[in-house]
């Protein structure tokens, strides 16, 4: 499944890389897409290209953009590693000289993208998943944004949850990279203060082959729970395959990078009984909610068990707003008007609603997207507030149960 996955967005890439070399045309305007594609979330990605596909059609199919000009995007491959997401972003910026760019997804591929090039740059970036604090007090010069909440605020939703479903007593585990740190952070701090008490604080290498050392380590004084933070396609379906296997652990809590369709593929939803995950999410039953759902379900089948495909549209379609609020392709101008084009008192824009967008902007009249992932609302750090659900796993799928607060 993984590999199919792999393949398809690979695929994409290459039509995209054939559409980027026809962009150059004066009629088209370009937006760049920093993608995980391979690495350990790349079975989260082709579901997620589709959003931005879907953005991209609903602009040409509405009017197209800067006056009838087509939008295109250029996909970009980080591999899912710092060094390699630097290269990405410095193809997209400084070969093919977009004047935005939507991603990366990972908490360290896009600090290291961010510092590396699109701060030095003057690009606008915004990151449809990367959670880490860090982004918040990033010395970025206002030109990092994302779409989803920090994990500044995940990590006491996570901890919020486990005191309140009655678990007191857990051992923690949680991978050597930007994200696992930054959530493991914010959660130990948090369920401290509410009482909690960690069995055992163990950082791990994700890179290695086999944990049981780790792991009988973590199941020492007899928790009631293993939180593991972790990508499912790194470290995480192996830690939970050899937990049960060695009788280590048989519950688990899980963040947004376990909730992987390979989990329940690789280790069995006969096996995952009890499980449980906090996520960030989107507000349910809003129209904004309902016109992408509506959107992307007629395009694309279905929206179930497909992360961050939200905020990724969202994300995208910003972008695309910001250009046109512009009027330009200057970067600096862009970066104006992403912050005018979703601060609240405008007339909303929902997910699809491109020629109302363009002839309100065209009016002079201040606009404010409601995407669907949320309020796109960014403070002066770049962030926004977002949501965070709660997750179980249920017929062989991930069902949201309700949202949590801290």
């Amino acid at each position: 499944m993984l590999k199919s996955f792999r393949n398809l967005a690979l695929g994409l890439i290459a039509a995209t890389g054939l559409a980027a070399s026809a962009a150059r045309a004066d009629d088209q305007v370009r937006i760049g897409l920093l993608c995980d594609v391979t690495g350990p979330v790349a079975n989260f990605v082709p579901p997620m290209l589709d959003a931005a596909k879907l953005v991209v059609a609903q602009v040409n199919a509405q009017g197209g953009i800067l006056g009838g000009k087509q939008l295109v995007t250029v996909v970009a491959d980080t591999q899912g590693a710092p060094q390699t997401a630097v290269d990405a972003a410095n193809k997209l910026v400084n070969a093919e000289h977009v004047p935005i760019v939507v991603g990366p997804l990972l908490s360290g591929t896009v600090l290291a993208s961010a510092q590396s090039v699109i701060v030095p740059a003057g690009v606008v970036q915004i990151s449809p998943s990367a959670t880490t604090p860090v982004l918040t007090t990033l010395k970025d010069r206002d030109w990092v944004f994302r779409v989803v909440p920090s994990d500044a605020y995940q990590g006491p939703v996570l901890a919020r949850l486990l005191i309140d479903k009655g678990f007191k007593r857990v051992a923690l585990t949680y991978a050597n990279d930007d994200y696992a740190v930054g959530i493991a952070g914010t959660f130990r701090t948090a369920y401290k203060k509410l009482g909690g008490v960690l069995t055992a604080d163990l950082q791990h290498d994700e890179k290695k082959k086999t944990f049981r050392t780790e792991l009988a380590t973590l199941a020492k004084n007899k928790p009631q729970a293993l939180v593991l933070i972790a990508f499912a396609g790194a470290s995480g379906v192996t830690m939970v395959k050899e937990a049960l296997e060695g009788g280590f652990f048989t519950q688990f809590v899980g963040t947004d990078s376990l909730r992987d369709k390979i989990l329940i593929e690789q280790v069995g939803e006969q096996n995952l009984k009890g499980i449980f995950f906090t996520s960030p999410s989107s507000p349910p039953g809003t129209p904004s909610m309902e016109a992408f759902e509506t959107a992307y379900s007629a395009a694309y089948q279905t929206t179930k068990d497909k992360l961050f495909i939200q905020q990724v549209y969202d994300a995208t379609f910003l972008a695309a707003l910001a250009i046109q609020k512009a009027g330009s392709l200057d970067r600096a101008k862009i970066r104006a008007a992403l912050r005018q084009i979703s601060g609240p008192g405008g007339d909303v824009i929902k997910p699809g609603d491109w020629k109302k967008a363009i002839d309100l902007i065209a009016a002079g009249k201040k606009i404010d997207y409601q995407g669907a992932s949320g309020d796109c609302n960014f403070d002066k750090n770049g962030d926004v507030a977002g949501v965070i659900g709660h997750f179980v796993i249920e017929e062989g799928s991930f069902k949201e149960v309700g949202l949590v607060t801290p």
